[in-house]
């Protein structure tokens, strides 16, 4: 604007000299004279020169100062404009930083679930069919139970006791040991050499339930414990008895009348023989040290009419039903 300014006074002035110069120019030459006043037409053309000029300056001024005009720059945003604009500046900064480091860093792959391992005990290494000696002792000592129980079912519920399987044979065990990749406990091959399961629904077994609860056959405890093992395969810890199911736990006993589908087998475990089931309050569990443990639990309580495992025996119609000792029978 200063240079406007500048080129204006400029002007004015190159437009005064040469206004005088031409007035010069125009003039005889004489001696000077006093001079007398100028007439008022003069007066009046110098009037309008001076005006001319003022005007020149007053018309570049006015240019100068209007915005938008010629030769001005533009004023730099203030106030909300400007903070708008830094704001603005600010987040594309912000989304260049993102884009970068969005690109140099690597995708990010999902955590794969950890894998389920297999139960080693339900896929066994095949094996020769081996027919093992079961400890003298120990078969005296689950014959001498089993006498007491058949004396006690024969005179208190026959139906019962025509429900126990013929002896079983010592090669068919040895082929479901080598087929589940288990070996029998002593105590539970000696049962079953004497009898073989029971038959039918209301058949014999070790364990106390209203509907009573059945032995099983040697092909049934095989079949069993395929069944268990396709359908739990997988290995869930150390301790079998915390699992839904574990390969090398023994199913030997049905119990009846559980649509629940909780547990419905006792089981004995073939590393340290304890046998357990499920109580349908603590879970499956060990509940006694050995299958002959269990069997003269059950001797004890049908010769002498003792509670067994929170249950009675009781017959009703020639069969044996246990009584439930809190509830009493359905």
């Amino acid at each position: 604007m200063l240079k406007l300014v500048r080129l204006a006074l400029t002007a004015a002035i190159l437009t005064a000299i040469a206004v005088r110069l031409r007035r010069r120019a125009g003039m005889p030459e004489r001696r000077p004279v006093t001079p007398a006043p100028a007439p008022p037409a003069r007066r009046t053309r110098m009037g309008l020169v001076w005006a001319a000029i003022a005007a020149i300056v007053a018309v570049t001024l006015t240019a100068a100062l209007v915005p938008g005009s010629a030769g001005r720059a533009t004023p730099a945003p203030t106030g909300p404009a400007k903070a708008m604009t830094q704001e603005e500046a600010r987040l594309a900064a912000l989304r260049a930083q993102a884009a970068q480091q969005a690109t140099s860093r690597p995708p990010s792959t999902p955590t794969p679930a950890p894998a389920e391992i297999p139960d080693p005990h339900c896929s066994p290494a095949p094996r020769p069919v081996t027919v093992r000696p079961v400890d003298p002792r120990v078969k005296r000592a689950v014959d001498r139970q089993w006498r007491r129980i058949e004396r006690w079912l024969k005179a208190n519920a026959p139906r019962t006791y025509r429900t126990l399987g013929a002896p079983g044979r010592a090669r068919t065990i040895a082929i479901a040991e080598a087929q589940m990749g288990v070996d029998f406990p002593d105590d539970l091959r000696a049962s079953l050499l004497r009898h073989n399961g029971s038959r039918g629904t209301d058949g014999f077994g070790f364990g106390a339930w209203f509907y009573g609860a059945s032995n099983l056959s040697i092909r049934d405890i095989r079949d069993t414990w395929r069944h268990m093992c396709r359908l739990d395969p997988t290995d869930r810890g150390d301790d079998p008895w915390a699992e839904f199911w574990n390969g090398r736990l023994i199913p030997f006993l049905y119990f009846a009348g559980r649509e629940d589908g909780s547990a419905q087998w006792a089981v004995v475990d073939s590393a340290d023989g304890a046998a357990g089931w499920d109580d349908t309050i603590a879970g499956l569990a060990p509940r006694t040290p050995s299958y002959y443990a269990l069997v003269r639990a059950v001797a004890d309580a049908l010769e002498k009419g003792t509670e067994f495992d929170g249950w009675r025996p009781a017959v009703k119609r020639g069969v044996l039903r246990w009584e439930n000792v809190e509830y009493g029978n359905p």
